[in-house]
């Protein structure tokens, strides 16, 4: 259906977390888009605004407002729309032909929804398998789980275990993981001129500075590693609550050659990756796919990770599962970096096995299969229609 109406499709890719600061989320909505327009697909974001003034260009529309806040050691978003007539002109203009929802902020996903005459899709990134929350009050999720009952075609998990919350969910749903640029992350990208030197070994962390992304496990296990060689660097991208305590462990633990970068820009990131020996990725819980291994990956680096539930589930049967140790166990997660750091033999065949596993993610591949469940579920829904009219028929007569 779709492949010979790309001319006259229209997709809204729709994401709840502002796109003031970097995250997952805003990187697969923005690789899908460009993926699609590449297709001949048009296609637009909505984002909700965090301040004032906010502008990416006229293919993302700001609508909405984003509120951030701190639950279960990371930050999310709550965000409203306190203008629900701004919602009905803007989809009466755009006239998509399908949403497809990242995530499900409430109440905002509920005011589109409600608006929607498109097949709508959502995409489940969050893994909230440390909620606390959800563990005092299980029944928080019924109004939820109705909502997406209610309307939403069609689900799709980045990974398995995305898709046990909607059990009962009538519609299609499916597992398609995320993508990556091929072209932006590659091993051909330069590295950065200050950590370039022959001797020197650099493992490198990319994350936000906060209690689920585990940095200071990492710190301990270099502190470790550091007794033991003398031509180690460590460098730290990225920016957060716990930025002062990390570097105030690094000074009272007299760690050497520890640099920290602050945050990023997307563009620069591959030189980064580009800048290291090794890549680190500590994180204990919350995450469910792997975005950053997998850019590591592409760019042929070797990783070392805690085995948090979505770094297991992306690794699992894999080559680079022998690098996951359990998550906190910062003199096991040192033993496995030591084994890199001696051997650059094995640092090179982990690499070259990371690309060549990236490869499998690239972008036209996870477009295509995510436009063949557009498909499926396009007919689903003609196909639920067609019944109903049916017994409606059958009920006149």
């Amino acid at each position: 259906m779709f492949k010979c109406l790309y001319d006259s499709m229209k997709v809204g890719l729709i994401s709840f977390h502002s796109f003031l600061k970097p995250g997952g989320v805003k990187n697969h909505v923005l690789g899908l888009a460009k993926e699609f327009r590449k297709r001949g697909i048009k296609t637009k974001i909505i984002v909700p605004r965090r301040k004032l003034k906010e502008n990416y260009g006229k293919d993302i529309i700001l609508l909405g407002t984003s509120i951030p806040f701190k639950l279960w050691g990371t930050q999310g978003d709550i965000c409203f729309n306190f203008n629900p007539v701004a919602i009905d002109k803007t989809l009466k203009k755009e006239k998509f032909d399908i949403l497809h929802f990242h995530n499900f902020g409430i109440p905002f996903a509920w005011q589109i929804l409600e608006k929607s005459r498109a097949l709508n899709i959502l995409t489940f990134h969050a893994n909230i398998e440390k909620s606390v929350l959800l563990k005092k009050l299980p029944g928080i999720l019924y109004p939820f789980k109705k909502i997406i009952n209610w309307k939403i075609n069609g689900i799709i998990g980045i990974a398995p275990f995305n898709l046990k919350l909607f059990k009962d969910f009538p519609g299609e749903k499916t597992v398609i993981p995320n993508g990556i640029s091929l072209k932006q992350f590659n091993p051909r990208v330069l590295p950065i001129k200050k950590f370039c030197s022959d001797d020197k070994i650099s493992i490198l962390f990319v994350g936000r500075l906060e209690e689920r992304k585990g940095l200071i496990y990492l710190l301990k296990a270099y502190e470790i590693l550091q007794k033991k060689f003398s031509n180690l660097q460590l460098i730290i991208v990225g920016k957060g609550p716990l930025e002062k305590d990390c570097q105030n462990f690094s000074k009272e633990h007299h760690l050497q050659k520890v640099y920290f970068e602050g945050e990023k820009s997307e563009k620069v990131m591959p030189e980064y990756f580009a800048s290291c020996d090794i890549f680190c990725s500590p994180a204990i819980f919350g995450e469910s796919f792997g975005i950053v291994l997998l850019e590591a990956m592409a760019c042929q680096k070797p990783i070392v990770a805690f085995s948090n539930q979505g770094y297991k589930e992306f690794m699992k049967g894999k080559k680079g599962e022998r690098f996951l140790v359990k998550p906190r166990a910062y003199q096991a997660l040192a033993g496995k970096l030591e084994i890199l750091i001696r051997n650059k033999g094995l640092r090179k065949e982990m690499g070259k096995w990371g690309r060549k596993e990236a490869e499998e993610y690239s972008w036209p591949k996870i477009s295509e299969k995510i436009l063949d469940f557009y498909q499926l579920c396009a007919r689903t829904k003609q196909e639920k229609t067609l019944t109903e009219i049916r017994k409606s028929v059958r009920v006149i007569k």
